[in-house]
C-alpha cells in the first residue's frame, strides 16, 4: 500500500534538453519533494524520461551517443549545445547498456591485438570476435602482459572458452604463452605480417653468413648486392634484379 512520507527536502526546477529537427530545445520539468519512507530509506521521486539527478533525458542521451559514433565528442557538444561531460555521460550510458545486454555465447573465432595508448610504450590489449556473421570488439584490457590476457579468459569463462575454435594473434610472446595454457584446443593462427618479417630476417641472416664465407674464399662478388633480389617476389623482379638473382649464379 502506498503512502506519503515525511518531506525533508525539495529540488530546484531543472531544464531538460530534448531532440528537435530544428536543433535542441529545452523543456522545463519540476521534480517534487524528496522524502523518507521507513523502513525503505530515502527515495527521490522519479520521472519517466530521466534517471536520478541527470539534467538530460534518456532519449536525448541516446541521440548524443549515436552522433558520437560519427563525430568527435567536442563536435557533438558544440553542434547540440551541451557540455563535453554530457556527451561523455551519454556514451558511457550506451556502453554500460550494451555490455549489460550483450550476448557472448557461441563465439568461435577471436582476434587478439594491441594498440598504443597515450604516449610512449603504453598499450591496450584488444580482443575481437571475428566470426563470419559477427565482427565486433568484445574486451579491452590495460597493457599487453600475460596477466592482462589471463584476465580476458577469466572474464570469458570456461564454458565460452570451450566453444572457441580459432584464435588469431601476432607473435607477441605473452600472448603465445597464455593462449597455449588457456585455449590449447583452438587452432592458433599467427598473422602473416610477423611470419613474413621473421622469415625475411632468417633469409637475410643466411645470405649475410654465406656472403662473408665467400668473401674469405675470394668469391665475394657472387652475392654482392643480392639482398633485395633474394627477398623480392619472382613476379616483382625486374631485368636488373633477375640478373643478380642467385638462380643465375654459377654453382661453386
Amino acid at each position: 500500500m502506498s503512502r506519503r512520507g515525511s518531506v525533508y527536502d525539495t529540488m530546484a526546477q531543472r531544464e531538460f534538453p530534448v531532440r528537435s529537427a530544428l536543433g535542441p530545445r529545452r523543456v522545463l520539468a519540476v521534480l517534487d519533494e524528496t522524502c523518507e519512507l521507513s523502513p525503505c530509506g530515502i527515495r527521490v521521486e522519479s520521472v519517466p524520461w530521466a534517471e536520478g539527478k541527470r539534467r538530460t533525458t534518456i532519449s536525448f542521451e541516446w541521440f548524443l551517443a549515436i552522433w558520437s559514433k560519427r563525430l568527435s565528442w567536442s563536435e557533438v557538444s558544440a553542434i547540440f549545445g551541451v557540455s563535453w561531460e554530457t556527451v561523455f555521460r551519454s556514451v558511457e550510458r550506451a556502453v554500460e547498456w550494451g555490455r549489460a545486454h550483450a550476448n557472448y555465447s557461441g563465439i568461435q573465432a577471436i582476434g587478439i591485438d594491441e594498440i598504443q595508448w597515450k604516449f610512449g610504450q603504453t598499450y591496450l590489449t584488444l580482443v575481437y570476435q571475428i566470426d563470419v556473421h559477427m565482427r565486433r570488439l568484445i574486451w579491452v584490457g590495460e597493457e599487453r602482459t600475460q596477466k592482462t590476457l589471463h584476465a580476458f579468459f577469466d572474464w570469458l569463462g570456461a564454458d565460452r572458452i570451450a566453444e572457441l575454435r580459432f584464435i588469431c594473434s601476432d607473435m607477441w610472446k605473452a600472448y603465445l604463452t597464455v593462449i597455449r595454457k588457456r585455449a590449447a584446443h583452438c587452432l592458433h593462427v599467427l598473422d602473416r605480417f610477423h611470419i613474413i618479417a621473421h622469415l625475411s630476417k632468417a633469409i637475410d641472416k643466411v645470405r649475410s653468413s654465406e656472403a662473408r664465407d665467400l668473401t674469405k674464399r675470394g668469391r665475394g662478388e657472387l652475392l654482392k648486392h643480392s639482398r633485395w633480389a633474394i627477398l623480392r617476389r619472382p613476379e616483382n623482379r625486374t631485368e636488373r634484379t633477375t640478373s643478380n638473382s642467385p638462380t643465375s649464379f654459377v654453382p661453386i
